[in-house]
């Protein structure tokens, strides 16, 4: 089935909830689908851009885009292989991800269940490598399969050909608004090894009774509930910085300055927690109309009405410059900027 819509309202497609508009809109649940819309579209790129929209939960729009969107409705949850320790599963990207997360726990598929409760698709999921509580969900794919607009061919990738970085790929980068993912197989563990470094999932797990994929699940859930805000109600897209990495001279000059400081040792460099120097900027639980930052979280932006893209992108060049002036560290945005320039 697809949907073809001129002149597009994507108020509905972002989590921001923010009034922007598209000049076509294109989504399909058959992979075979896309080709043939573009050959009868007779689309070409220098008409205009294309933007490839999952559940629109990491991006921001500035301006109206003026171009096309394709939206990949691929549904489904194939198992394609199996062996004593793991299964492969092939996801449709139009499937919900927290609903998949959900599958996985009730047939007692261990992974991803430190990924409980993110907001979006599955085809998303390696785009931006998502993560969280110590798991990615790069660690657990195994390939991508989908369609290139610009050599009009079916692609499959391998994972270390997806090239999966902290909350990035090769989707992200050189693939970008060119490659539509249709499926994503992962493997998952049917012998779990449960990811518990962080001392808040680990208290709440202990609480509901110790280590099960399911009481990690509820535990994440209710942690991410009290830090971040619903986005039903109100208009974000979670975290809205990445977390800077610094150099070890860099890092010491920085525990001179505020001893503490959360770092974490990342290879030859250093990790900086940007909700705490947003916070030590004084930005947390800000508002101003109906932009500010989250009072639980000062990393989650947030959208309380009807503010714009634009002003929500003005409050993002504040927050940075604040950080750079006062800890010399550029925060970059892990959310996706559409319509700047």
């Amino acid at each position: 089935m697809i949907k073809f819509i001129p002149d597009y309202s994507l108020a509905e497609s972002n989590s921001f909830h923010i009034q922007a508009r598209c000049l076509y809109y294109f989504e399909f649940s058959n992979p075979q689908e896309l080709p043939m819309f573009l050959r009868a579209f007779k689309y070409d790129r220098r008409m205009w851009p294309v933007f490839i929209l999952g559940g629109g939960c990491n991006v921001l729009f500035v301006s109206d885009f003026k171009g096309l969107v394709i939206h990949s409705a691929v549904r489904g949850v194939r198992k394609t292989a199996e062996d004593a320790a793991h299964v492969w599963l092939e996801v449709g990207a139009g499937e919900d991800w927290d609903t998949f997360v959900q599958y996985t726990i009730e047939h007692g598929y261990g992974g991803i269940e430190n990924l409980s409760a993110i907001p979006g698709k599955v085809g998303a999921a390696p785009v931006q490598n998502i993560g969280a509580y110590g798991r990615e969900a790069g660690q657990y794919v195994t390939s991508v399969n989908g369609f290139d607009i610009d050599t009009s061919r079916f692609e499959e990738y391998s994972a270390p050909k997806c090239a999966f970085g902290y909350r990035t790929s090769i989707f992200k980068n050189r693939l970008a608004d060119r490659f539509v993912i249709n499926t994503v197989t992962f493997r998952l563990d049917k012998k779990p090894d449960f990811a518990l470094d962080y001392k808040d999932v680990r208290q709440e797990t202990d609480a509901l009774g110790g280590p099960t994929l399911q009481n990690i699940r509820t535990a994440i859930i209710a942690i991410r509930r009290r830090k971040l805000p619903d986005i039903s109600t109100v208009g974000s897209a979670g975290s809205f910085f990445m977390n800077p990495t610094v150099s070890e001279e860099h890092a010491a000059q920085l525990r001179n300055k505020a001893p503490d400081i959360p770092l974490f040792r990342s290879g030859d460099k250093y990790k900086v927690a940007a909700a705490w120097l947003i916070e030590q900027c004084g930005w947390k639980g800000f508002r101003d109309g109906d932009t500010g930052t989250h009072p639980s979280h000062a990393l989650a932006l947030v959208n309380y009405g009807s503010a714009t893209g634009a002003q929500i992108w003005e409050l993002a060049l504040k927050i940075q410059r604040s950080v750079v002036e006062r800890f010399n560290i550029h925060l970059q945005p892990e959310v996706e900027v559409i319509g700047l320039g």
